[in-house]
């Protein structure tokens, strides 16, 4: 289903400084290519602005101080998760740039990337910012993040796994570290239902879960436990086993907008060789998600993201 199922995703600021393993800082003018062969140091998108010496207000430190990161410390995650921090408070506009430039990132090896202010669809305006490079992150690339003294995040990229659903077609292509490993017959949403186009990313994942219609006004409604569920969106979207895909999968769409699995195993086996951070793109399906449903960031172009950022 499209409608609302599960917490709010969370969204993180950070200011475009970055520096690579070799300590090196670029934090300002256009993208810098490494100075040498192995210099890893990291780069920051064109347009940057050069931390000021300025020390930080009580009330950047303060709305800081309440800030949740969405990647936990030691995580392995795939190559579309964003570094994403959520606030108590909307962050008012003439403060965000203060904000963003307490936040620092250390990648290895080096990316260019920028942040961004994201409107959640469950939260205010100013209370989400995320962090996502040009394109996705290289498996293997350690990453930090910290932000002021009152956060400290680090973790790795783990391999590729970028999954491609194509509702005209009913069917999913599963490409990881390049290589498409199977092709699974899918369903997707029927008419009225359509399931959001585009690219979305593994938030989480449930052995079961518990879906009500009712919490989005959805006229057919029904209640029930689905099992091994991919969260994708805030909205409600999931890619779950169905038991209406072991005779409908890869012949017509008949979902309240998720992506249904068979249960001969097909559903348990996805389930398993995802993890968060995971890339699924939906294509030939109707309206785009958004940025702020989920981590939609992956809409959005490169010039649009670097254009969210405060600084």
């Amino acid at each position: 289903m499209r409608g609302h199922i599960g917490a709010a995703v969370l969204g993180l600021i950070c200011a475009l400084s970055l520096t690579g393993c070799s300590g090196a800082s670029v934090t300002s003018g256009a993208a810098t290519a490494p100075a040498r062969p192995g210099d890893n140091s990291s780069t920051t998108s064109p347009g940057a602005s050069r931390p000021t010496a300025t020390p930080p207000t009580a009330a950047t430190r303060a709305h800081l101080a309440d800030a949740t990161v969405n990647v936990a410390e030691g995580a392995h995650v795939g190559v579309g998760m964003p570094i994403s921090v959520t606030f108590k408070r909307p962050i008012p506009e003439p403060e965000r740039a203060d904000v963003e430039r307490l936040l620092k990132v250390t990648a290895n090896p080096g990316v260019t990337g920028a942040w961004a202010w994201i409107k959640d669809r469950n939260l205010h305006d100013g209370q989400r910012v995320d962090f996502r490079p040009e394109s996705y992150w290289k498996p293997g690339t350690k990453v930090s993040l910290t932000a002021g003294p009152s956060i400290a995040r680090s973790f790795t990229v783990a391999r590729s796994l970028v999954a491609t659903v194509d509702v005209r077609s009913h069917t999913m292509t599963v490409v990881r570290d390049g290589e498409a490993t199977r092709t699974i017959p899918i369903t997707a949403g029927g008419p009225g239902y359509d399931t959001w186009n585009g690219t979305m990313v593994v938030s989480d994942k449930q052995r079961r879960v518990y879906m009500d219609s009712r919490t989005v006004d959805i006229a057919d409604s029904y209640q029930g436990w689905y099992s091994y569920a991919v969260h994708l969106t805030t909205s409600g979207t999931y890619l779950h086993e169905n038991d209406r895909a072991n005779t409908l999968a890869g012949r017509s769409n008949v979902t309240h907008g998720c992506i249904g699995l068979a249960s001969d195993g097909t559903a348990r086996g996805f389930y398993e060789q995802v993890i968060p951070g995971d890339v699924i793109r939906v294509t030939n399906s109707k309206d785009t998600v958004a940025a702020g449903n989920g981590y939609g960031d992956w809409n959005l172009s490169w010039s649009e993201w670097r254009s969210r950022s405060a600084l």
